[in-house]
């Protein structure tokens, strides 16, 4: 898979350089997505894909540990099935539309992710009642690490600061909508049984923990030395030191920091209080909220 990635990679960044920032996002039905990545003809292929009963399905919006998470998977699958890495990035709307085909004739359980609202979801996920694993990180991390993210990838338009990243942000106006709305979205579904939240937050305080909460939830029987090894695989500094095989040059972007807190460095008091009020309006009183634990990472 690494070899692949990075090929892809310096495919799509050679491609890039030659566009106008204006040409990097497209919209489709009322969103923004990266048209290096992305494609009409690719979510219209998706909209009828279907999904398996088995897939190992996770939701993060941008920036929220999809690639921790992938990589948690990939390595449940290798100690389980000896399953290798697919030659390709597992994330559903990246590519073009042709990857479904490939997609249908990979072995299950396959290991995927999307970072789409809710609502754009395939058909075949309400159908098939797929367990999904859904990964949230606090909003105020998940802006700053956006805005190092579009600033450091050609493919992605950059922002000329800071308070222009968080107005986007606060907006919904950025790539792939709104972090509220995409939060909203999953608010009522918390307890059905085919869903597991976990918080980034907690996965950085407990990995293990983690690791097993989502081997229960797939029905993966791990011993506690197979566990061990993947937590130490997906320690967030030991994924940073292989990044370069494994991303090429995106990896010291993908895996830039990581921390919990780093928000505290871009944030003004106004803008904490804003982001403050929109986490109350859109998620006070909610079992999700309480799940994010706003308090205690969000709070100066």
């Amino acid at each position: 898979m690494a070899e692949r990635f990075v090929e892809i990679n310096e495919q799509l960044s050679a491609a890039a350089k030659g566009e106008a920032p204006e040409e990097l996002l497209f919209t489709y039905k009322g969103v923004l997505y990266p048209s290096m990545l992305c494609s009409p003809e690719t979510f219209q292929a998706l909209d009828t894909f279907q999904l398996r009963a088995d897939d190992l399905l996770t939701v993060c919006y941008p920036k929220c540990g999809t690639n921790w998470t992938i990589q948690i998977l990939h390595d449940m699958m290798y100690t389980i099935h000896g399953q290798e890495p697919p030659t390709f990035v597992p994330v559903l709307e990246f590519g073009k539309p042709d990857k479904f085909e490939t997609l249908n004739k990979i072995t299950s359980p396959r290991v995927l992710t999307t970072h789409l609202h809710r609502d754009n979801f395939p058909k075949s996920m309400e159908e098939k009642q797929v367990k999904t694993l859904v990964v949230f990180r606090n909003p105020k991390d998940t802006a700053v690490s956006m805005f190092h993210f579009c600033n450091g990838m050609s493919v992605l338009p950059s922002y000329s600061s800071w308070d222009e990243c968080f107005q986007n942000f606060m907006s919904g106006k950025g790539m792939f909508a709104s972090w509220f709305e995409h939060a909203i979205a999953w608010k009522e579904h918390v307890e059905d049984e085919n869903v597991l939240v976990l918080m980034f937050e907690d996965m950085k305080a407990d990995l293990a923990a983690a690791v097993k909460k989502i081997a229960d939830f797939f029905g993966i029987n791990l011993t506690e030395e197979q566990i061990q090894f993947i937590t130490k695989r997906g320690d967030f500094k030991a994924m940073k030191e292989r990044s370069p095989e494994s991303h090429g040059n995106l990896g010291s972007h993908i895996f830039r920091k990581g921390d919990v807190g780093d928000w505290k460095n871009y944030f003004s008091e106004a803008q904490s209080q804003e982001m403050d009020a929109k986490f109350e309006e859109c998620l006070g009183g909610t079992k999700l909220g309480e799940l994010m634990n706003y308090r205690v990472h969000c709070k100066s």
